[in-house]
């Protein structure tokens, strides 16, 4: 199959490049963008089976006008000092202003309570967009601190924005910085690394046209992708297509490279040389693809929405890529012919040997040794993984100086519980039709505010425009017919830590449900409430996830290689890649750096693309192993001249796409430092020891057996075959399938 597609692209290379132009163009001037299918609101990627979404459902039941988003304003003096009685009712009479100014998507804005320490007031701004419109409100908190910093200016006070909308804009703008720096340091590192591997301008040009072609047409297919199936991703999707495609789409590009330098040394012709090269590349490259893919849509399984939509819009990415690799990169390289390599000269020279020939007969002749020392170091790092702490603070993920940030420092520092930036809803609804009972509902109000220590009380409702300054709120209310009530619960710690999580998901739950009045139930909600579902939904997910990934990717590596006992302890060594990373991650961040926790998407970062595209140099190095031992090499010799001549291009890809994604520890968010370090850690074990020492030296041991039951032709001695070494035919490159 693949030699009839190399001699495809051999023969129409110009309907092919065109092709692709035209598909590009076609489907940027005509297909949606991925920010129109952006939502960074968590609790919208959770099933309706969790109390979270019932609780927010019968709020907006019960309270229509409640439905959408609050901004929470926070108003202090410019400097140090309290705010008098005549500037808290310039608050006051400031939240009628705004009001009266109907900023876009903002329905209206409310006075709040005055900080314990006098130095801070609230305000409450009802935002129209939904919870699911992130335009809309991001829209919403951008027209709000313009407005504010107008009509403050020379008041001596000044305001800042807060809350789920105002973090969802903070989160996409510093997402859109890194994306910037990351799409800068990937360019930069790839132009060095190629320039430094080929010598070549036009070999350096190739991955970064390529790629940029392959995002053009992906991001309108992923963005119909999640119209069609009704999905919404997360901001950091755009960095991680950048980082994905960038770093796989180099290292199928020198894959293809390498070959294509060996074939034009042994004086192939340019046509030549690409349709050998499509045919000895393409079975290895699909299979890696195709485990890739396959890992990234078991996501789709997720019961977290964020899940489901994450890896099925990898996978399409990586699918586009791996289609551009077989077409589009071939077609360019039969135009460009040596050209590819100019100004260069080292393609045409055989090179001498190098270090991948003393790795490979280390290797070669102490196996046991090799191995031992590999899994040693694999499950030290291991068992770091034993003190993995999920962190699911929204806040602690954002850059200090962002303004929702900032904000919530200033009402701690003022003495507001950190959760009056997303209180905690409770919503007790009549079971029988009555109207409930004012009395009851406020007495089982108050003892929700003291359920744990963890828990600073109730939230007043904000106060109706024009009310004298000092004011205080409700701290019930109720819906038109009193048949529904609304109580928010405040938590002392940020909403989004883990104390606040554990008491609204225990005590909190707990009470509100054995102590609802009689004749009524209760439904807790809000964004700790939601965090609380997610944080199982999470747990439920990996459980699920990790052991089906694990399967399919078995299943392609024994079609790929024909046997069973191979994929067997190759999935071993992944499994120690991927607890290994982790490992190190905790070591670096929570036992180094000293931070409670690490992102609770980690592991599954840390899944996708260390489990997923590690796999890429296992199946490259052991269809190698394979080549070797078909040709009737000895397993000890098979292991030295595999590791000899694929080592060069493993490392190469593994240097390249761990650098690609340690770029991501530039971006400034810590989200993002935490995936760039463990992926680009993991990547490198993956290609480093595992590659090339530990798969290997196994496979050495293991001798003809590990190619059972598929083993036919395979040498089974351990004596060396005479068969001279082939190091003059710069042999870099994993072929799958015998060669000719």
């Amino acid at each position: 199959m693949f030699g009839r597609l190399g001699r495809f692209v051999v023969h129409n290379p110009w309907k092919i490049i065109a092709g692709w132009i035209i598909a590009a163009v076609a489907l940027v001037a005509l297909g949606p963008s991925l920010s129109s299918v952006t939502n960074d609101n968590q609790s919208s990627f959770l099933p309706s089976k969790y109390e979270s979404v019932q609780a927010k459902n019968a709020l907006d039941a019960a309270f229509p006008s409640a439905t959408g988003q609050v901004a929470t304003i926070v108003i202090r003096p410019v400097g140090d000092g309290t705010l008098s009685t005549a500037e808290q009712q310039k608050v006051s009479d400031l939240a009628t202003t705004l009001t009266d100014d109907h900023i876009t998507e903002v329905a209206g804005v409310q006075a709040g309570q005055v900080a314990p320490k006098q130095t801070a007031q609230l305000m409450f701004a009802k935002l129209t967009a939904d919870e699911g419109d992130q335009t809309g409100s991001s829209n919403a908190v951008k027209a709000l601190r313009a407005d504010l910093a107008n009509k403050l200016n020379g008041t001596g006070m000044k305001a800042e924005v807060t809350g789920d909308a105002a973090m969802g804009l903070d989160t996409s703008d510093s997402s859109n910085k890194a994306t910037s720096i990351v799409m800068m340091a990937t360019l930069l590192l790839i132009i060095v690394l190629m320039g430094f591997i080929f010598r070549g301008v036009i070999a350096v040009l190739l991955p970064i046209l390529s790629v940029f072609l392959v995002m053009m047409v992906s991001q309108p297919v992923i963005a119909l992708m999640a119209k069609g199936f009704g999905l919404h991703v997360q901001s950091f999707l755009e960095i991680m297509l950048v980082v994905v495609l960038f770093g796989i789409g180099t290292d199928y590009i020198v894959f293809l490279l390498f070959r294509l330098r060996e074939r034009l040394r042994a004086g192939d012709t340019i046509q030549e040389a690409v349709a050998t090269t499509v045919e000895r590349v393409g079975e290895a490259i699909a299979s890696a693809a195709a485990a890739v893919i396959i890992a990234f849509c078991a996501l789709g399984l997720a019961t977290f929405k964020a899940f489901t939509s994450l890896g099925p819009a990898l996978a399409i990415a990586v699918a586009v890529m791996l289609l551009a690799g077989l077409t589009l990169v071939p077609a360019l390289m039969v135009k460009l012919g040596t050209k590819i390599f100019w100004p260069g000269k080292k393609w045409r020279r055989i090179p001498a040997a190098g270090p991948a020939r003393k790795v490979g007969n280390l290797v070669g002749k102490r196996p046991a040794a090799v191995a031992l020392v590999a899994f040693v170091i694999m499950a030290g790092l291991a068992v770091g993984a034993v003190g993995f702490k999920a962190d699911y603070d929204q806040q602690s993920q954002l850059p200090a100086g962002v303004e929702s940030t900032i904000a919530i420092n200033d009402m701690q520092k003022a003495g507001f519980a950190q959760g009056a930036t997303s209180a905690t809803d409770v919503i007790v609804s009549s079971t029988d039709g009555k109207p409930l009972d004012h009395t009851r509902v406020q007495a089982y109000a108050d003892g929700l505010g003291s359920a744990s220590p963890q828990l600073g009380g109730l939230m007043p409702f904000p106060v109706k425009p024009g009310s004298p300054a000092g004011t205080k709120g409700d701290t019930v209310q109720y819906n038109q017919d009193g048949t529904a009530a609304h109580i928010q619960v405040l938590t002392k710690d940020s909403p989004f830590a883990s104390s606040s999580m554990s008491a609204v998901n225990g005590p909190l739950k707990d009470l509100a449900h054995s102590s609802a009045p009689a004749g009524s139930k209760a439904l807790v909600g809000g964004g700790t409430a939601a965090l609380a579902d997610i944080q199982s939904a999470n747990n439920s997910d990996l459980a699920l996830i990790l052991p089906v990934a694990g399967l399919l990717i078995f299943l392609v590596l024994a079609l790929q290689l024909r046997a069973l006992v191979a994929p067997l302890y190759l999935m071993v060594a992944v499994g120690l890649g991927y607890t290994g990373t982790l490992g190190a991650s905790v070591l670096m961040f929570q036992n180094i750096q000293n931070k409670p926790g690490m992102m609770f998407m980690l592991p599954v970062m840390v899944y996708l693309f260390v489990v997923a595209i590690g796999t890429d140099y296992n199946i490259l190095m052991i269809s190698r192993l394979r080549e070797e031992a078909r040709e009737g090499n000895a397993p000890r010799q098979a292991a030295a001249l595999a590791v000899e001549h694929a080592g060069p291009s493993v490392a190469s890809a593994g240097l390249i796409l761990a650098g690609t994604f340690a770029s991501l520890m530039l971006g400034g968010l810590s989200m993002m430092q935490q995936i760039g370090f463990a992926v680009s850690f993991g990547i490198s074990i993956a290609a480093f020891i595992m590659s090339m020492f530990l798969v290997p030296a196994v496979t050495a041991l293991m001798g003809a057996k590990a190619w059972w039951p598929g083993h036919k032709g395979v040498a089974s001695h351990s004596g060396d075959t005479g068969r001279p070494r082939i190091s003059d035919l710069d042999d870099e490159m994993v072929g799958a399938g015998s060669r000719s």
